[in-house]
Order: structure tokens, then sequence, then C-alpha cells
């Protein structure tokens, strides 16, 4: 989600792959997973240089749209990756991650200087973005 000044400017998920300017983007919903070798069935990518200069957060959430738990879920992990120089920044095991449907995973701000990342990890239930909203708004 794309938050200015808290509050959302736009959101990237499974029915909308792209942001409305372009620098957010879904890979698609994998509805099966099992890519195998622990890699990744999904994944955001995300252009830091063409964010708007407006949008001064982005929030990275996990969520079960069908409702089904993290304690249901088999190998199932959340990572953020630097793709410049391929660093893991932040990753989450999921999987018995107990009765909840939903992560709040981190959020990047932006900084004097740039961006920042702050590693969230919040646990929480909710099938949408809508439902994660007031579990989102005291990060921001």
């Amino acid at each position: 989600m794309l938050f200015a000044d808290k509050q959302p400017v736009d959101v990237v998920f499974f029915r909308h792959l792209v942001s409305d300017d372009g620098s957010v983007r879904h890979t698609g919903d994998n509805l099966v997973g099992g890519v195998g070798q622990g890699g990744d069935d999904e994944a955001i990518l995300v252009d830091l240089a063409r964010v708007p200069v407006h949008i001064d957060q982005i929030v990275f959430t996990v969520n079960s749209f069908t409702g089904q738990t993290f304690q249901e879920v088999q190998n199932a992990f959340c990572r953020l990756v630097d793709e410049t120089n391929g660093q893991e920044l932040a990753r989450y095991t999921l999987a018995g991650g107990g009765q909840y449907t939903a992560q709040i995973m981190a959020k990047v701000h932006r900084t004097g200087s740039g961006w920042t990342l702050t590693a969230l990890g919040t646990p929480t239930n909710g099938r949408t973005f809508q439902d994660l909203m007031p579990a989102i708004l005291p990060h921001l």
C-alpha cells in the first residue's frame, strides 16, 4: 500500500497488479504455492526511483484472501530482497504462525537521504487490505 501523509493513495494486489504511477508491480497471484527449492511464488517489485514524490511510505503485507490461517500453510515465508545486490533485508516464516491470516511485514519510508526500511513482522487478521488498515495505521 502506498501512503502520502498517512493517507492511503494506491494499493497493489492480485486484482490491481500495477500501481497507478507504475512504480510498484505485483507478479500475479499464486493460489497453489510450491515453486520448490525455497523459491518465491509471488513477488512485488518496487522501483523506488519512480515512486512519486508525494508518496512517503510503502507498507508490505501478506494476507490469505481465502481466510486460511498461517497455521494451516506449509513452508510459507515472505522476504524483502534488494534486487540490486541480491541481499535479503527481511524474512518472516509464516508456516505454523498461529491463527493469523495476515502479517504487516515491513515498510519503507522516505528520509532526507532516500528510503529507510523498517521490518515489522506484526501478525494480524484480515482477508483484504481494507481489513488490515486498522492494524497498519499505528505503524505509519
